[in-house]
């Protein structure tokens, strides 16, 4: 069943059972009012008769029929019967028909003193008189034809305007429940239009207030995340293809120069240190390739706990001289912290160390004096580390996608590297719930700020 006839049926099933719960009330209240009402009107009748035949003197029998047989409010099939207390039979409205009662209702009115109940199809109220010591049960019954007569077109109307109003229910429900669900439709229209060659198709959001609209937002959002994921995902494999060609294109030119012709002992040496430095190019490449795959496979799943960040400069620090003991590194604090908790985050250390060494490395390596200046500051928020460096700088145009896989400025080409780790600094500060920033000019070198919330 489609959401939209859900929405009708149920819609209908409510307004149904308001209906019929409505109508139901109306006619009980109405039939109730009724048997009430006649009740009434026969203790009226059954009073006034035994008051015109014990009280009125000048009133016997034979004109009390009179009175009763002629009088405008007379009911159908009306009998008002008189006992004594010998349940002898004093009086009886009519003389033409069989007068049937029973010895135990009569002892039930004297009892109860006032008994409504029925006699066959009639109503029959039972009543006890006393005057001057004297019990006088009294039995009036007759047929409220007009009374059920108005109850059953009652029953007939009520029973046309529900079915009218379920009728009208349910045509509205189907109409709303469509007009409501349309949006949710042309939303799934659009949805089925979109591939992976449409990407950069959006969803119309309506007036961005409603539920619906929500619901195209956030699908836009999603849509522009899978956008940016593809764009990534081509830009990664075309990337890769083009750094993995230039060392196989050097290493197939080296091999068919030694095969154009025979080489000296010097010469075969120099086609194979060229080999060997392409193949260490080679191998770099995919090393760092493995490490992009597995940092990106693994990032979410390692253990946070409180780290020093300044314990994690002075480590890298530490482990970057010892392979190049050429460069220097310059550690120094703004500012003193105030508390321990100010170069305190939530992180992961050897990940906060591989940013930290991978930002030293690129300072040293360009600048000219192979010197990279760090600094250590903080606030009432966040603690930042700024890596600054003399060395070639960076355009305006190119920070903007230096922190995209395997891009390198044309200034940087000369330099040894592949263009991959910016990306995963980038990535792994993302991670940390912090930003990494560059500011720099051309030519006059460049600050990298790694900025991230303390404890």
């Amino acid at each position: 069943m489609t959401i939209r006839n859900r929405i009708a049926l149920q819609f209908s099933l409510i307004v149904a059972s308001i209906l019929i719960v409505f109508s139901i009330v109306i006619y009980l209240v109405s039939a109730t009012y009724r048997r009430e009402e006649f009740y009434d009107r026969l203790k009226n009748k059954g009073r006034t008769t035994v008051r015109f035949l014990v009280e009125v003197k000048e009133v016997d029998q034979d004109m009390l029929k009179i009175i009763d047989r002629n009088t405008l409010t007379a009911l159908f099939d009306e009998k008002v019967l008189v006992f004594d207390a010998q349940n002898k039979l004093i009086y009886a409205s009519v003389d033409d028909q069989v007068i049937n009662y029973s010895p135990a209702l009569l002892a039930e009115v004297r009892q109860k003193k006032d008994v409504e109940t029925f006699s066959g199809e009639n109503e029959l109220i039972g009543l006890l008189y006393r005057q001057n010591g004297r019990d006088l049960v009294i039995l009036a019954s007759a047929n409220d034809r007009f009374g059920k007569s108005k109850l059953a077109n009652l029953r007939l109307t009520l029973g046309w305007g529900l079915l009218v109003g379920l009728s009208v229910t349910i045509g509205l429900g189907v109409f709303f429940a469509g007009q409501s669900l349309r949006p949710i439709s042309q939303i799934n229209y659009q949805v089925s239009t979109i591939t992976a060659g449409n990407l950069q198709q959006r969803l119309a959001e309506g007036n961005r207030r409603d539920e619906i609209a929500q619901l195209a937002i956030n699908f836009n959002t999603v849509l522009q995340r899978l956008q940016q994921a593809f764009e990534q995902q081509r830009s990664f494999v075309s990337q890769t293809s083009h750094q993995l060609r230039t060392p196989l294109a050097a290493l197939k030119s080296e091999i068919q120069l030694g095969l154009q012709r025979p080489l000296t002992v010097p010469e075969h040496v120099e086609i194979l240190h060229n080999l060997l430095s392409d193949t260490d190019r080679l191998i770099g490449l995919t090393n760092s390739l493995l490490y992009l795959a597995r940092t990106l496979e693994t990032i979410h799943q390692l253990p946070f706990h409180p780290v020093r960040v300044d314990d994690a400069a002075f480590a890298a620090k530490d482990e970057l001289l010892s392979a190049k003991p050429t460069y220097r590194i310059d550690i120094d604090y703004d500012g003193i912290p105030q508390t321990e908790n100010d170069t305190l985050i939530d992180g992961h250390e050897e990940l906060l160390k591989q940013v930290l060494l991978n930002l030293f490395d690129n300072a040293c390596k360009y600048s000219p004096d192979h010197r990279a200046v760090v600094r250590i500051h903080t606030d009432e928020q966040y603690c930042q580390i700024d890596v600054r460096d003399q060395g070639i700088g960076l355009a305006e145009a190119d920070q903007a996608r230096i922190f995209e896989p395997f891009y390198r400025a044309p200034n940087a080409q000369d330099y040894q590297g592949f263009g991959i780790g910016l990306s995963i600094c980038a990535r792994l500060v993302a991670l940390h719930r912090g930003r990494l920033t560059v500011s720099s000019q051309l030519g006059q070198g460049s600050v990298f700020s790694v900025i991230l919330p303390h404890l």
